[in-house]
Formats: structure tokens, C-alpha cells, sequence
């Protein structure tokens, strides 16, 4: 059955590379900006159709694709090159291709929620025997919790986990009572020992929310955002030396991830819905990586369009763009590098499983 898992892996990563691809296509054209050819996967053409003044190609390699556009990467006279168009316009194509990727990560959580009865919700439906944080000062039954430490709680798991980050015993909670915000600053809370719990615990009974269609998008795009915050905590981790480079990986253990997440599952069904949801959060990371104001990325490309307007707009200058275009040229070669050795790191931890 793994089999059937890595072709689904593969299958899902190109349709989340193409929908990337599709983002800036259709905002190219949206704007007018000529588009020469828009391409699924990469290597040798498998099939292509020319249609109008775009070459549609679907290439033999399930990995990437592209949004070949007029004035891109080279100099054009062409009043409809991407090189032609005002400063937003370049930005909004540039910045399409996240946006979709984080649309397709939240229309998929949308997908997996859809015969959803109840959520758990972090909001309090009752409290412990002898539970000392009932109170006005603290909680009352059916206060939603809002916020920990500054931390947004999206969703029931996000409050045992601000509150076993803090180590102070001392949180700053908002909560949600009665359709007003409260604010419970300097609020101490301990983990105390209960009848008939084995682990220490502060005493709290959370309740569930029916499943109407708001609650599931209501959830949907908290669990989204979730997704977010992961990426940009493994971003922080990955700076700050908590992750290593060899924690890292491509396409290829992306994929392998995604088989062995298929397998893990009690059923088939199971396999492919856990998949799924891999998928999305895959989708969201795409998203956030893609929009790095790092050469080469789309987030370069908006930051460097930034700066240009800038210095154009003090000097009253127009720019050599070729320096802009060496500069995403090595950061491409720096780039393809970086991912060669992940793919090898990848295909060694498969190997020497």
C-alpha cells in the first residue's frame, strides 16, 4: 500500500506546486501582463498546446512548474511585459502564488471538517472539585479563552500548550465573557493534584461547539493560522540552532512523510484523510517559505520591488535592473544548491531507515 501512498504524495506536491504556479498566471493575465508559457512539472515537454500567446506544457518531472511572463527575468520593450507594469501590479502577481497556496491549505481544512458534528472548544464548561480559579478576579463558566501570554487561541489544544510554555506560573489571559473582552493580567496559575487524576492539573473542564457551517469555517481558518504559527516556530528554531539542517526536508521527504503518514493510519480511509491534512499544512509552509524576503523567492522579488520604488521615487532615477537580476541569479544557483543537499540528506535517511 505505500506504493499507493508516494504516488498520492507525488500527485498531491505537484497539484500544490501547479496551484503556486496557477496564482501568478491568473493574476498575470488578470492584469495584462503577456504570459509565454505556463508549465506543470519540469524537464522535457510531455504535452504541449500553443492557445493564443501562451504555450501550455505539461513536462515529465512531477516536481515544480512555472509562469514564464514577458519581461520577467530579461529586458522587453513590450508594453504588456511583466518589466512594463506599475510597482503594484508586479507586486500582486508576485505575491498571487502564496495567496493561492494558503487559499488550497484552507479550502482542504475546510474539506476535512466538512461532516465535522463538534469541535472542542477552549471555552470552560465546568470546573474541578476544589479548583481554586473560579472566581471574578479569574474564570467563570463559559468564558472562551481568547489569548495566553499574547499567544491567540485559535483552537481547544492551543491552550495546554501556551500554558505549559510559561514557566512562571504568572499569565496575562483574555478572556471572552458575555459578548466583552476581560482582561485577567498577572493571573497566577499551578498545576494542583486531583481525586482520581493521576497528573497535576489546573482544574479546568472544557466543553464542545455544535458544528454549524460558521463554527466549521470559524475553525477552519483557525486551524490554518495554527499552521502559520508552526511554520514561523520552526523558522525561529531553525535560527536559532534548535534545528539542524539535516531536520530539513525537500520534495523527496516530503513525500516519504506523506507515505509514511498513510501508513501510520488505522484504515485506508484514515491514511489518505491524514494525508490530506499533511497537505494542507504543506500548503500553508509554501505560502509563508515562498514570501521570505530572500533573492529568488517571491518575497525577494516584492522587497527588492519595494526598495526599487523607494530609491526611484527619492533619486527620480530609473534603475539598472540586471543588478536585481544577478542578485536572484545567485540566489537561484544558492538555492537549487541548498536543495540538492536536502534531497541527499533525504534520500540518505531513507536508505538507512
Amino acid at each position: 500500500m505505500s506504493i499507493v501512498y508516494i504516488i498520492f504524495g507525488i500527485l498531491v506536491f505537484g497539484v500544490l506546486i501547479a496551484i503556486h504556479e496557477l496564482g501568478h498566471f491568473s493574476a498575470a493575465k488578470l492584469l495584462g501582463v503577456q504570459v509565454n508559457e505556463f508549465a506543470i512539472g519540469m524537464g522535457p515537454a510531455i504535452i504541449s498546446r500553443q492557445k493564443g500567446e501562451t504555450l501550455y506544457s505539461w513536462r515529465a518531472l512531477p516536481f515544480g512548474g512555472f509562469c514564464a511572463m514577458e519581461g520577467e527575468d530579461e529586458d522587453s520593450d513590450n508594453p504588456r511585459a511583466f518589466n512594463s507594469q506599475s510597482p503594484w501590479k508586479r507586486a500582486v502577481i508576485l505575491i498571487a502564488g502564496s495567496f493561492m497556496n494558503f487559499l488550497l491549505g484552507f479550502i482542504l481544512v475546510v474539506a476535512l471538517y466538512a461532516n465535522a458534528a463538534a469541535f472542542r472548544a477552549p471555552v470552560l464548561a465546568d470546573f474541578m472539585d476544589g479548583c481554586p480559579y473560579e472566581s471574578e478576579e479569574a474564570f467563570q463558566i463559559n468564558d472562551r479563552i481568547v489569548k495566553i501570554d499574547g499567544h491567540r487561541v485559535y483552537q481547544y489544544s492551543d491552550v495546554g500548550e501556551f500554558l505549559s510554555e510559561n514557566k512562571t506560573g504568572i499569565f496575562d489571559i483574555v478572556v471572552e465573557r458575555d459578548g466583552k473582552k476581560v482582561e485577567l493580567n498577572g493571573l497566577k496559575l499551578v498545576p494542583l493534584e486531583y481525586e482520581g487524576e493521576e497528573n497535576k492539573m489546573y482544574g479546568f473542564y472544557f466543553g464542545y461547539e455544535e458544528a454549524t457551517l460558521p463554527v466549521k469555517l470559524q475553525y477552519s481558518w483557525g486551524t490554518t493560522m495554527e499552521f502559520g504559527r508552526w511554520v514561523w516556530k520552526g523558522l525561529r528554531m531553525l535560527t536559532s540552532g534548535e534545528v539542524k539542517m539535516n531536520d530539513m526536508s525537500g520534495p523527496v521527504g516530503i513525500v516519504d512523510l506523506m507515505a509514511e503518514t498513510g501508513e501510520s493510519a488505522a484504515t485506508v480511509a484514515d491514511g489518505f484523510l491524514d494525508i490530506l491534512y499533511l497537505s494542507a499544512f504543506i500548503a500553508v509552509n509554501l505560502a509563508i517559505m515562498n514570501m521570505l524576503p530572500l533573492p529568488a523567492l517571491d518575497g525577494g522579488r516584492v522587497f527588492f520591488l519595494i526598495v526599487t520604488w523607494i530609491i526611484e521615487f527619492i533619486t527620480r532615477k530609473k534603475l539598472d535592473h540586471k543588478y536585481e537580476g544577478y542578485i536572484h541569479a545567485a540566489g537561484m544557483v544558492l538555492l537549487l544548491a541548498l536543495m540538492a543537499v536536502i534531497m541527499f540528506n533525504d534520500i540518505v535517511k531513507i536508505v538507512t531507515k
